[in-house]
């Protein structure tokens, strides 16, 4: 039968109406015979007649030109409506209705009258019965190959979304879950509504291979309990998109999104200040260094819906440049003009020229080497680019008169265990030393932790290795990382750059922090998986230690001196932290500078202490 069903879908679409259009032929004639043989209690034919004989062969040539006027061959099957049924129903009506009359104006009298109206019951029932077959042979045929799936969420995103996953090949939804008491034991489009207590049975007892979540209102920290309450179960949880994107077909049902890693955070948002956004950068001309990276391009989108007068794009990595020139070409929204240039901010002549002639009034430094392994492995580079480049490129923007600079920092500088974190570290002194020292521009600072989702993350390589079956890979049982996503991190730095008097350490709040092996189950457990361990052996993916890369530590800090007062965004502190003068740190970067550039290794990491005298490197052997 299946094979059968498969070969009749590959059939041209003019022989599928050609086969229905025979079978109406076939129906329409033998439904006459039928009313006859029922109303008369015995197998008719009327042999004698072939006046009325004729009218029964002749009956399709009335019947099918109505069928084919109300569109009845331009169905598709597989998706008949109700709207679909009541043309047949027309159709059939009109045609018993014209054969009764052509019945009554030729004089056959042999005819009852209740033959005319079991004629049309049966016409109906035959046409209309056989569509209906016909799609329910093909819904058995299709669910066997599709995924069962649970919907959470009964409300209007929830039905919107049944509907769109019963027209597709991949899912078949079977019920739905949903925290109102008054919908559950209560059907939805055929669905019926259950409560989260049914959860484990509803899983085993209709197979359910995924929780699609439709709860798009949801606040984020609701959201992280119900992932938490489905982390127990075998199944891959997946998260609505947009209803209006599913609805203007911007968005199909197979593009459902993989459980987002912000709803395992739990993490709120904070409503930015649309005028601490703007005071930097509207209408004025704005640079951002590395912004080919992961900051580097969030902070350039943002920016650009922000209205600068123009926005630089530097970096050194043409690729990167490249790509996110083109990308901010495709949504600028006022065709603000977007100059890409290539450089180094190790480049002081080529900066000093760029910074002067644009006329640069705001800065966000985003250009860093800040994988800390690779650093470990290239610590002079990370010398050069972090600490120096920096230096540098805020000896530019004091030459060019630049109103505003922005170092993005972060969370390794504080009591740094490895070259990066101490760069970076440095990188801070510098700018508090020169904001000291001059008054032509206002430098500070942005320390935060990871980001979610940018290079060198741990979210992408997990998802990437619970795709290929793992292992998946975690340095240590019990380190930990705060977590924040970029787009957020970015509006808080720009927000915190419009705070700056001068010299200033914000530092973000980045909630609490995350155990990273946790974070790796839950993954684990919500792409409809099972830790493989030692109780557990018949898991599916199994995690791995590797052990502490060199220079990382179990947990990150985000004050240096513990102290910090409180801003008007609660999500920002102003940190207070001791500095170096320019005068006491200017000959030391000199020697580091130096020392660097000869790849002195044990000179440079004897300045980077003397700087840095929380510096504690470690090689984590």
């Amino acid at each position: 039968m299946t094979s059968m069903i498969k070969n009749l879908l590959k059939l041209p679409r003019k022989n599928k109406q050609a086969l229905i259009f025979t079978f109406d032929l076939i129906a329409i004639i033998g439904s006459i015979f039928c009313a006859f043989s029922l109303r008369l209690g015995y197998w008719y034919y009327p042999v004698e007649d072939n006046s009325l004989l004729v009218l029964i062969f002749a009956s399709p040539l009335l019947a099918l030109p109505i069928f084919i006027r109300f569109k009845l061959y331009h169905q598709v099957v597989r998706y008949l409506s109700f709207k679909a049924l009541w043309f047949i129903l027309q159709a059939v009506s009109l045609y018993a209705i014209l054969w009764g009359l052509i019945i009554f104006m030729t004089a056959q009298e042999v005819v009852p009258r209740s033959v005319i109206l079991i004629n049309w019951l049966l016409v109906i029932i035959s046409i209309g019965g056989s569509r209906l077959f016909a799609r329910w042979l093909l819904e058995i045929n299709n669910s066997s190959y599709k995924t069962n799936v649970l919907i959470y969420g009964a409300g209007s995103a929830g039905r919107q979304l049944s509907t769109a996953l019963k027209e597709s090949k991949e899912y078949k939804p079977v019920a739905f879950i949903d925290d109102a008491r008054e919908l559950n034991h209560h059907s939805i489009q055929g669905l019926d509504v259950f409560s989260q207590n049914d959860l484990s049975d509803l899983i085993k007892r209709k197979n359910i291979k995924e929780v699609l979540l439709a709860i798009p209102s949801l606040s984020r920290s609701r959201r992280r309990e119900i992932v938490n309450s489905l982390e127990p179960y075998p199944v891959i949880v997946r998260s609505l998109p947009g209803v209006v994107e599913l609805a203007q077909g911007k968005v199909k049902v197979n593009d459902l999104l993989e459980i987002d890693i912000r709803d395992l955070l739990g993490r709120e948002s904070v409503p930015s200040n649309i005028d601490l956004l703007k005071t930097n950068i509207a209408k004025k001309i704005v640079l951002v260094t590395g912004a080919g990276g992961s900051i580097g391009s969030e902070l350039s989108r943002q920016i650009l819906f922000l209205k600068p007068k123009k926005l630089i794009l530097y970096d050194i990595s043409e690729s990167s440049l490249y790509q996110i020139e083109q990308e901010l070409k495709n949504i600028s929204p006022t065709n603000i003009e977007v100059i890409p240039i290539i450089g180094s901010v190790a480049d002081l002549l080529r900066m000093k020229l760029i910074f002067k002639d644009y006329g640069i009034q705001t800065i966000y430094h985003a250009a860093a080497y800040k994988h800390v392994p690779l650093v470990e492995q290239n610590p002079t580079q990370g010398i050069l680019n972090n600490s120096i480049g920096t230096m540098i490129t805020a000896e530019a923007a004091i030459y060019a008169n630049v109103e505003t600079f922005v170092l993005i920092s972060t969370d390794k500088a504080v009591r740094p265990t490895s070259v990066m974190g101490a760069t970076k570290r440095i990188a801070e002194l510098v700018l508090q030393a020169l904001d000291k020292k001059q008054h032509k521009t206002c430098f500070t600072m942005v320390r935060f932790g990871n980001v979610l989702d940018s290079s060198g993350s741990v979210i992408p390589l997990f998802k990437k290795q619970i795709k290929t079956g793992g292992p998946v890979t975690v340095t240590h049982p019990d380190v930990v990382r705060y977590f924040m996503t970029i787009p957020e991190a970015v509006a808080l730095v720009i927000q915190a750059g419009a705070m700056a008097n001068g010299g200033e350490v914000f530092v973000l709040d980045m909630g609490k922090p995350i155990r990273i092996y946790d974070l790796a189950v839950k993954m684990i457990k919500l792409s409809g998986l099972e830790l493989l361990s030692s109780d557990n052996p018949k898991g599916d993916v199994e995690i791995q230690y590797t052990g502490l890369r060199p220079g990382e530590k179990l947990y990150e800090e985000l004050l240096v001196d513990g102290n910090f007062n409180s801003t008007e965004n609660k999500l920002i502190m102003r940190a207070e932290e001791e500095m170096l003068s320019w005068d006491k740190l200017e000959p030391v970067l000199a020697e580091i500078k130096e020392a660097a550039t000869k790849s002195e290794m044990k000179k440079s990491y004897k300045l980077l202490k003397q700087l840095v005298p929380q510096f504690n490197l470690t090689t984590n052997d």
